[in-house]
């Protein structure tokens, strides 16, 4: 028999816990943006920092090269000459993006992220790449037995591992995404959900989305195909990675979907010039308006769809 008064308490814990997941629930959807240094190109980091508020962002998220150089910066600078450089902006190191080490190559990267209160790291899968779909699922099995102790380091520096969708990877295919959701167990580890790179299967997206969850998504770029990827183009066309730049990526249904599993993981508006590590525009002024452009967008498309 349970004592009335250990019974009443367990009554009143209910209750409490049911209203604040009620009260979650009820919670408008919001969209949580962080800033990728890398679309300032190889600019010093005390001129990237203060626009992360400007861009309605609440971290930065850090490059290395050959995308940006930020991460050469600090090392240059100091950790501790960083961490002042944030206090004065009043800027969270919310991401490190390392795609050179690999995701078996983290080790000193999740120490260094620790001293900075953790946050996420962007890798890629590696390979193999381009296999059969019917090969997949055991090569995603014998990816999450080599992560074991990798993940078990991310969770003792309580730092997230988000694997990148990329092209030419192992992760890359959707059916690869859901073996993904199926056999990760650790919320240390999870994907860098890229569209542009599911572009042969873009209208899957929104469906992509609901079967990982929000769980496996901790991290999310918001940047579309286009010919501007790989190749030099007009910048017209180059800024078509850009949401709302006529890209032609409905971002509604995208959107719904992450207010549908709430969400609550990091977005990334993100592109990539040619050639690599140049600003995406020639001034810090022009860059910043181009993302609060997208951001403008993104935000019309969140009010139709969720409010």
């Amino acid at each position: 028999m349970i004592p009335r008064r250990q019974f009443i308490h367990s009554l009143a814990v209910a209750a409490t816990v049911t209203l604040v997941a009620r009260a979650a629930a009820r919670e408008p959807f919001r969209l949580r943006y962080i800033l990728a240094s890398a679309l300032y190109g190889e600019m010093p980091l005390d001129v990237i920092l203060p626009e992360v508020a400007k861009t309605g962002c609440e971290a930065v998220d850090i490059w290395c090269r050959v995308h940006g150089n930020q991460r050469e910066q600090i090392a240059e600078l100091g950790d501790d000459a960083f961490s002042a450089l944030l206090s004065r902006h009043r800027v969270k190191l919310g991401v490190s993006t390392r795609y050179p080490l690999g995701p078996t190559g983290l080790g000193d990267e999740m120490k260094w992220m620790k001293k900075f209160g953790g946050g996420v790291i962007v890798t890629g899968s590696g390979g193999p790449k381009g296999l059969p779909v019917a090969e997949l699922k055991a090569a995603m099995q014998g990816f999450f037995e080599r992560m074991k102790p990798h993940v078990a380091t991310a969770e003792a520096n309580g730092v997230t591992i988000a694997i990148e969708n990329h092209s030419n990877s192992l992760l890359h295919h959707p059916d690869s995404l859901r073996y993904f959701a199926e056999f990760n167990r650790s919320a240390h580890l999870g994907v860098a959900l890229a569209p542009h790179h599911l572009h042969p299967w873009i209208e899957q997206l929104p469906a992509l989305i609901r079967d990982l969850g929000a769980k496996q998504i901790p991290f999310m770029y918001f940047q579309e195909h286009s010919e501007g990827i790989s190749q030099k183009v007009a910048k017209e066309i180059e800024l078509r990675q850009l949401p709302g730049f006529g890209g032609g990526l409905d971002y509604r249904p995208v959107i719904k979907a992450l207010a549908d599993i709430r969400y609550t993981g990091l977005v990334e508006i993100f592109m990539h010039p040619t050639p690599r590590g140049i600003p995406i525009l020639p001034t810090v002024p022009e860059i910043t308006a181009a993302i609060n452009r997208a951001r403008d967008y993104l935000e019309r498309c969140r009010r139709e769809v969720v409010g």
